[in-house]
């Protein structure tokens, strides 16, 4: 992930990228780490200072394509059309969807739906929480999105990550989905940004290679951005503004939100959670 992290420009703190793939990565660059057994801390690979974070999740795009076929007759745009139709926070719906074993947090396959009883869409505290075993074809479709893109933002957050991100940058297949990306502005209260070229690792590994020479020709440490700054626009390090920043109040309340899915996914963690 070091070449992937210097290939996509990251290089400051705040700076973070979720690859939606068969599994979701996340990957940022933080100056005050807080490690922890459910993730991964490396030093700045492109910087002598600060630290890079990167957390894995087993459960990405086959638990996405795995709804859509249940819920949206396999068919993705009856999956965005449901996205689209729901509102932001799904009137208090959580879900915790695991087509496998999962990673982060450690839990067995299942899939656990909640509801939030008489919420509306500010505070959760003192509200009850009810275990169901369904929900509407729509509901699903957003609680499985919200749930990925909220247990990210709860996670980052717990490694140390600033929030809400200097810049987000998301890559893999998913992030041609403009509605997943709509969401995810939605959730991170900040721009969303795609790139431009397949294969950031390749290009990382060149660059570090390059910034490797530049150092050693300098006889010292030489900022990484120093090979690109005022140019990148101009070359394939170039990326694209997808979706613009959602609202902050809304950010907010889905702040709220996440604080009550993390309580519920403690308590599965608990219960199933894999020691």
């Amino acid at each position: 992930m070091s070449k992937s992290d210097a290939g996509l420009t990251l290089n400051t703190p705040g700076d973070l990228a979720i690859s939606l793939g068969t599994s979701d990565t996340v990957f940022g660059i933080t100056d005050e780490h807080k490690p922890s057994l459910e993730g991964h801390v490396f030093p700045n690979p492109v910087d002598t200072k600060g630290y890079m974070v990167m957390l894995c999740y087993k459960n990405g795009s086959l638990t996405r394509e795995d709804i859509r076929n249940s819920c949206a007759d396999n068919s993705w745009d009856v999956f965005n059309k449901y996205l689209q139709d729901t509102p932001p926070l799904n009137g208090g719906k959580l879900g915790f969807y695991y087509k496998d074993h999962e990673i982060l947090p450690p839990l067995p396959v299942g899939y656990h739906r909640f509801t939030l009883d008489k919420y509306e869409g500010d505070s959760t505290d003192g509200l009850s929480v009810t275990e169901v075993t369904e929900f509407d074809a729509p509901s699903e479709v957003r609680a499985l999105i919200e749930g990925q893109l909220l247990s990210i933002r709860a996670h980052i957050v717990r490694f140390g990550m600033p929030f809400p991100p200097r810049r987000l940058i998301a890559t893999g297949g998913a992030s041609a989905n403009q509605c997943i990306l709509g969401t995810v502005a939605s959730i991170f209260g900040c721009d969303v940004y795609t790139v431009q070229r397949p294969d950031s690792a390749s290009l990382g590994a060149a660059l570090r290679a390059a910034h490797g020479w530049l150092c050693n020709a300098n006889g010292g440490f030489v900022p990484f951005e120093d090979m690109y700054k005022d140019k990148a626009e101009t070359t394939s390090l170039s990326c694209k503004l997808s979706v613009k920043a959602g609202e902050p109040a809304l950010a907010a309340k889905y702040a709220k939100l996440m604080k009550k899915r993390m309580e519920i996914e403690n308590q599965l963690v608990e219960k199933l959670g894999r020691h």
